[in-house]
């Protein structure tokens, strides 16, 4: 379905904004819940994800086998037809095993971001104020999605794959 409404949020995403031309351009705003917050960041301007930071006032120590919730000091608007996915930083996951669990950030969420940082090492990690914790990365959804029940998912039931699960596909 396609959006048949502007929202004035200045994402320049849909022809029917009046300030549409022609180019996927978001302007996107977000709001520092504390001064010592940094803004996200992209490293590189063709990197898929911008940086998000911990904002705190003490170091966030995570057990091995455990995990924390990572405020960023970040309030953001989402775009309509998107989300924000909050992702692995790899040097973060490969060097320190600490990788990001379930972070989707909706639209309609406007409060702080937060991190869920999940420690699968050997070892006990910290995080010091203003390390990089994770990525952010806008992802597009179906902006209407109607489900229906059926007794069959696909025309001729049939697919390549079929009703393959786990490890059905070979290891090599």
């Amino acid at each position: 379905m396609m959006q048949n409404e502007c929202y004035n949020c200045g994402c320049n995403l849909h022809p029917i904004c009046p300030n549409y031309e022609g180019e996927d351009e978001m302007i996107v705003k977000f709001v520092k819940v504390s001064k010592e917050a940094k803004a996200p960041v992209r490293a590189h301007a063709t990197d898929a994800g911008m940086d998000f930071f911990y904002c705190g006032d003490a170091q966030i120590r995570i057990d091995l086998g455990g995990s924390a919730l990572i405020p960023t000091g970040i309030r953001m608007e989402v775009p309509s037809g998107y989300m924000l996915e909050m992702k692995n930083k790899s040097g973060i996951a490969s060097r320190r095993s600490l990788h990001v669990g379930a972070c989707v950030v909706d639209r309609g969420y406007t409060g702080e971001i937060f991190v869920n940082l999940h420690n699968v090492g050997l070892e006990t990690q910290c995080i010091e104020s203003g390390e990089k914790v994770a990525q952010g990365v806008f992802v597009r959804i179906a902006d209407y999605v109607e489900l229906l029940e059926s007794d069959s998912l696909y025309a001729d039931d049939l697919t390549s794959r079929g009703d393959g699960a786990l490890g059905s596909t070979g290891d090599r």
